[in-house]
């Protein structure tokens, strides 16, 4: 009786977390148009905040959080749970983003830096504001092929196969565009190097 007690009590439903996506979205596909809110309230900030580090633009982060939201919102009667709601919901992100930037012509080309074996430790940034800002700056001028999975793994902290899953690519070309990323980034920073990276 207390062994049907104790599996009775594990089996109780538990406070919503983001493991609930796929709970929420069913909801929302019957009819539940709450839940659709409980979703973008739950995943706003990091949206807004991949779009923030993506195009160092404050002034079109709601526009473009609004319209992945919408999108979001168009399409997710057809999300096929195949996949972490939070990877499909990136994959969004990044993609307005980029639209964004193809709007904008400003992406920049960057000569290959040289084909060295990989390394895929990450640097941390200098905690002065001043300098911080210096290297949001200088990411910003990367192309955005190799800013975005730099952004996604050094800032947002997403494995290199939440990142492949977003960017809809290999591993392979994930670390080796991020290895690319940091290179780029090290030669612009050159002159601060002692003081940037720790």
């Amino acid at each position: 009786m207390n062994s049907d007690n104790k599996k009775e009590d594990m089996e109780q439903p538990k406070i919503l977390t983001l493991d609930d996506d796929f709970s929420l979205i069913k909801r929302f596909i019957d009819g539940d148009e709450d839940s659709f809110k409980t979703l973008v309230n739950r995943h706003k900030e990091k949206v807004r905040n991949i779009i923030y580090l993506t195009l160092m633009e404050p002034d079109v982060i709601d526009d473009i959080a609004q319209d992945v939201f919408i999108t979001v919102f168009k399409n997710l009667k057809h999300f096929r749970f195949e996949s972490q709601f939070t990877t499909w919901l990136y994959r969004i992100t990044v993609n307005k983003c980029k639209d964004y930037l193809r709007k904008k012509n400003v992406r920049k080309i960057f000569s290959p830096i040289k084909n060295e074996e990989e390394d895929i430790a990450s640097f941390r940034i200098n905690e002065d504001p001043d300098i911080k800002e210096i290297v949001r700056n200088a990411i910003s001028k990367l192309p955005d092929n190799l800013r975005i999975p730099l952004v996604l793994r050094d800032m947002e902290g997403f494995s290199y196969q939440e990142i492949a899953e977003t960017l809809n690519c290999e591993i392979g070309t994930v670390k080796s565009r991020i290895f690319r990323a940091r290179e780029a980034l090290k030669k612009v920073l050159e002159p601060l190097k002692k003081e940037l990276f720790v």
